[in-house]
């Protein structure tokens, strides 16, 4: 039996028992509720945060899309490269090259190849998702019920990979959670005995939420939020209560924030954008597996044990009380949030982890009820699964040592330090679980992961092999000379555009041999086709001097990679004619 947490007064507190205590003084107030969260998240995502190199491909591509912008001042065309980028809408962007102009006035070194200053978004993103989260919940319960969600939200493995990275998913996310939040109290009511301008506020939270997120990745937010109220209706068999969102005024609102950019681009790109952005990439997701991401229906299912991990553990127990009350109005609402978009989402041939992360929120907030009535399953099967708490840390901490040494490197004492600490809280969530306290165990579970993802995110910077893209920018600035032009030929990955410089080529041996003829600051990076580039250059009579060469490994594709660095000659001869 589980021993009672009321400690005698002349007893001395345990060590362990500061989750009880940190959960109490979370509750006491929403500012403290909120520096709390705010600061969980923080520890959540900074590791690593500033340190990881540009990662291939999406981020890599995303950030020089919005040096681009800078760099050109043209902040309505998107474009890689020569190349137009129409796959997503300009939000992103906006808040990318916004982020890096900034940087650049208050003198940040190199703003625009630093890639952590296009990352800030991502990050305020996260935040304000964890955040919006506790108000969102607070709909559906009390505040330590949206505390516990909040905190589930804040350090699932997906977030905090989504916080690190240039991407739109978790601007998106907040988007998302603005608008269900609002969405959650009109359906419930809460705003019903309100003054007119309470009951105006709401409306214009969700529809000023769903421009946002239209702007950032098109009309995906319009997807949850539609299959929520359609679930709704034919729920409730009535949408009676649909007339608090102000539907008309609402849609003139939202088209006036999000019509003027997307008017300018058709205009611009005489409809490519358009035929691009949903053709090409949307609708070709749902039929086909764009880019080798495709997978069988479950796949989302199978992911979420991990991608929602260390929450998950306690998903799996209140599942049983999910079911049971599934004609309660808040827990009614949940499931309409979470189960027609995941059905649809499980259906679209294109998988990728992060398409579920909106649906998480809802997760969370359902977990942190049944936790707070203590309606968790007593399932053996299921209780014991909260021997993941310790398993993962283990695993993570394994990663933190194999991988260095896999790639001939030492690993970081420090790395090494925090894993066995997420290790040691890791086993102390497994063995002071049961379901009848389930916060006890969650909230060592939560620290268990703080530590040994900050041992993870702490390495990863230091595993060079994987990240050539820096070695081979380092390489050529090494070289001594300004204004460098660069062509890759074989290794042609965004990250290495982004940190070489826009003007990059990417090349056949042929054509960079052909650049190098001629001459000044020139460097052809050659990947596993030194002789081909060199028979090309023979026969082109161009004269250069061999560099460096870096191994590694690409991330976009996950294969060994060697690249020679070739610099022209400062007395090239001149062409023939």
């Amino acid at each position: 039996m589980r021993v009672n947490s009321v400690r005698n007064i002349e007893q001395p507190a345990r060590a362990t028992d500061w989750p009880a205590r940190l959960l109490d003084a979370a509750t006491t107030s929403h500012r403290r509720a909120l520096a709390i969260l705010a600061a969980l998240c923080l520890l959540a995502f900074l590791p690593g945060f500033f340190t990881i190199p540009p990662v291939d491909r999406d981020e890599a591509r995303f950030a020089q899309a919005s040096k681009q912008m800078v760099e050109s001042g043209d902040y309505v065309d998107i474009r890689f490269g020569q190349e137009v980028r129409y796959k997503k809408p300009v939000g992103i962007y906006w808040l990318q090259a916004g982020v890096v102009r900034a940087g650049e006035a208050l003198g940040v070194p190199q703003a625009r190849t630093s890639i952590w200053l296009y990352r800030i978004p991502s990050l305020i993103g996260a935040i304000a998702a964890v955040l919006l989260t506790y108000w969102a919940a607070l709909a559906f319960g009390s505040r330590r019920v949206a505390v516990l969600a909040a905190a589930m939200l804040a350090t699932s493995i997906l977030l905090g990979v989504e916080a690190r990275l240039a991407k739109t998913d978790a601007v998106l996310l907040a988007c998302c959670i603005a608008a269900m939040g609002a969405l959650a109290r009109l359906y419930l009511g809460s705003h019903a005995a309100g003054s007119a301008t309470e009951r105006w506020r709401l409306p214009l939270i969700l529809w000023t939420a769903l421009a946002a997120g239209v702007l950032v990745k098109g009309p995906l937010i319009l997807l949850f939020t539609g299959l929520t109220v359609a679930a709704l209706a034919v729920m409730d068999r009535s949408l009676a209560w649909i007339r608090g969102l102000r539907v008309l005024p609402g849609t003139l609102w939202m088209l006036v924030l999000v019509l003027p950019w997307f008017v300018m681009i058709a205009l611009r790109s005489h409809g490519a954008f358009f035929t691009l952005s949903v053709g090409d990439d949307m609708l070709a997701k749902v039929a086909s597996g764009q880019e080798s991401h495709g997978a069988p229906p479950g796949t989302y299912l199978l992911l979420f044990w991990v991608t929602f991990f260390p929450a998950s553990v306690v998903t799996a127990l209140a599942a049983a009380r999910i079911f049971a009350q599934r004609r309660e109005p808040r827990v009614r609402f949940l499931l309409a949030w979470i189960v027609p978009a995941w059905i649809v989402l499980e259906l679209v041939i294109t998988k990728l982890p992060h398409y579920v992360l909106p649906l998480y929120p809802a997760v969370a907030i359902l977990t942190a009820i049944a936790i707070d009535e203590r309606c968790l399953s007593h399932n053996r099967l299921l209780v014991v699964g909260a021997v993941w708490w310790l398993i993962v840390p283990c695993l993570l901490a394994a990663l933190t040592v194999v991988a260095p040494y896999w790639l001939g490197l030492v690993p970081s004492p420090i790395a090494v330090a925090l894993a066995a600490g997420g290790i040691a809280v890791g086993y102390a969530a497994w063995r002071r679980f049961t379901p009848d306290a389930a916060e006890d165990g969650l909230l060592h579970g939560i620290a268990a992961m703080l530590l040994a993802g900050a041992a993870v995110y702490h390495t990863l910077p230091r595993l060079t092999p994987i990240f050539p893209s820096p070695q081979l920018a380092q390489a050529v600035r090494g070289a001594g000379c300004d204004n460098a032009s660069v062509a890759a030929v074989g290794f042609q990955e965004p990250s290495l555009v982004f940190l070489a410089g826009t003007q990059t080529l990417l090349a056949d041996p042929v054509s960079a041999a052909i650049f190098l003829r001629e001459g000044g600051c020139r460097f052809a990076l050659v990947e596993g086709r030194q002789q081909d580039f060199e028979r090309a250059a023979a026969a082109h009579n161009v004269r250069y001097t061999t560099g460096p060469t870096v191994s590694g490994y690409g991330l976009g594709n996950g294969k060994p990679v060697r690249i020679t660095l070739y610099r022209a000659a400062e007395n090239p001869p001149p062409a023939a004619r």
